[in-house]
């Protein structure tokens, strides 16, 4: 009995032992590859649960996500200067033809990305060898990773990967090389500071030029204007004049003395120098005139 009871618990065991060999599972964060006496035979790229035959099957998982590639130590490029420069990058990338990327590189990352790092690095000397140092810290940066993500697509694809992004994390001039673009930089922005002024400067003259001539204008205008409206009230008051001494020509001549009086002692340190008998005085001697007259 006791026999009986180890040899079904056995058969128990390994039907649980080859049920579950005969199950394997694929989340979609993985690919997969399935093998049978080592000879890929499927590749299963959406999440699920599948089969295989035990023992004689076997699945190996791979990346399903985007991956990175990091250099670990600034490379060293030449421009068309002949000037060197030190370039730190990364690389996004993932796997896209998973039975490409198994036979292409036997499923090892390690060396997909150094077949990665070889097209890159090839393709930065190539494109680096080609413009000048301000070209590529500044000028046209966005336009090297875009040649460079092409190119090392292009050759990716034929291990099974695609390449998503490259990106220059930072480009580094030596310390002699810094110095001499620095100087260049600084006698740029020099050149176009005073640029800057002597334009600024035409346009200050230019603008108190025009500002001068407007206010001659306005006052040209202004005592035209002024002297028309002097005209004016002077001819009113001569024709008021005119007027006043034909209706009473005494009584006229009475009033312009009071005004003359009034003008001339406005101020006690006045002084005039006149006979008494001089016609001036004439109606302050006898103020009666303009009533006899009347």
């Amino acid at each position: 009995m006791k026999n009986f009871i180890s040899v079904f618990a056995g058969i128990i065991i390994a039907i649980f032992f080859l049920g579950s060999s005969a199950i394997y599972i694929v989340d979609e964060r993985q690919q997969a590859i399935l093998f049978q006496l080592g000879e890929v035979i499927d590749v299963k790229t959406s999440p699920g649960l599948y089969f295989k035959i035990p023992l004689a099957q076997n699945v190996r998982y791979f990346e399903k996500r985007i991956l990175t590639m990091m250099t670990e130590e600034p490379e060293r490029f030449i421009t068309s200067e002949k000037k060197n420069v030190l370039v730190d990058l990364f690389v996004k990338w993932r796997i896209v033809d998973v039975k490409q990327y198994y036979i292409s590189v036997r499923g090892d990352e390690s060396l997909a990305q150094t077949r990665l790092a070889q097209t890159i690095n090839a393709s930065l000397r190539d494109e680096f060898g080609n413009r000048t140092v301000h070209d590529v810290v500044s000028g046209e940066r966005d336009v090297i990773m875009e040649i460079m993500r092409q190119k090392a697509d292009a050759d990716a694809r034929s291990i099974g990967v695609e390449v998503v992004d490259v990106r220059l994390k930072r480009v580094d001039l030596p310390q002699e090389v810094s110095e001499s673009v620095y100087r260049r930089m600084e006698a740029e922005r020099k050149r176009v500071a005073n640029e800057l002024r002597s334009t600024g400067a035409a346009e200050s003259e230019k603008i108190r030029a025009d500002a001068d001539r407007q206010r001659e204008v306005i006052l040209a205008e202004a005592y035209r204007e002024a002297q028309k409206t002097m005209g004016d009230g002077d001819s009113q008051a001569a024709a008021t004049y005119a007027v006043a001494f034909q209706k009473d020509p005494e009584f006229y001549a009475f009033w312009r003395s009071m005004d003359a009086y009034k003008q001339s002692f406005k101020n006690k340190a006045d002084m005039m120098v006149l006979e008494p008998t001089s016609d001036f005085f004439k109606y302050l001697k006898d103020p009666t005139i303009i009533n006899n007259k009347k």
